[in-house]
């Protein structure tokens, strides 16, 4: 019996971001980003749609490597938070040449939510509590709770499209 497509994407896309060589509770984190794949990534601000534009398309990307056909339904599940967080790790990468993978990390960090491995208690909860706030836009002014935690906001993080606070982040972080 052949898997379910969502399970395959589900698997590539963590093969993007926390594959290793020895799959072991500590150094796995499949929790965690099944918990982030089955969190919907909501869009408040204008300019967050092309975030979650962005993470759609990764499924286009998956059909035409898996050489398969696409499935209007599939394709019309709103973009999950995953899905958004790697594709915006692109786009960083772009921005910055530093490894997607290292971009998806440090989003993960900021959120607080880079040491939840396998071997770990509460996974669910705790990332069900972190993407309550980080979707709803719901942490501090100055970002943090979200991806762009900053020393000196310069305007009210909550209110401005994640785009821009990637890039008011950086001049805060004081990262080239």
């Amino acid at each position: 019996m052949e898997e379910p497509i969502e399970e395959v994407y589900f698997k590539w896309l963590y093969s993007k971001v926390a594959s290793v060589a020895v799959p072991t509770p500590s150094l796995t984190y499949y929790t965690l980003l099944r918990d982030l794949h089955c969190t919907e990534f909501v869009w408040l601000v204008t300019g967050d749609d092309n975030r979650a534009a962005d993470g759609m398309e990764l499924r286009r990307e998956f059909l035409r490597q898996a050489y398969l056909e696409q499935d209007p339904a599939w394709m019309s599940i709103p973009c999950s938070v995953l899905e958004m967080l790697i594709a915006f790790s692109r786009r960083a990468s772009f921005q910055t040449d530093w490894p997607e993978r290292d971009w998806f990390w440090i989003f993960m960090h900021n959120l607080d939510l880079a040491e939840l491995n396998d071997a770990m208690d509460d996974v669910t909860q705790i990332t069900y509590e972190v993407m309550n706030q980080f979707v709803w836009r719901t942490y501090l002014y100055d970002g943090t709770g979200g991806l762009f935690p900053m020393r000196e906001p310069l305007q009210d993080q909550r209110k401005l499209e994640l785009w821009y606070q990637f890039f008011e982040w950086l001049v805060d972080q004081e990262i080239e």
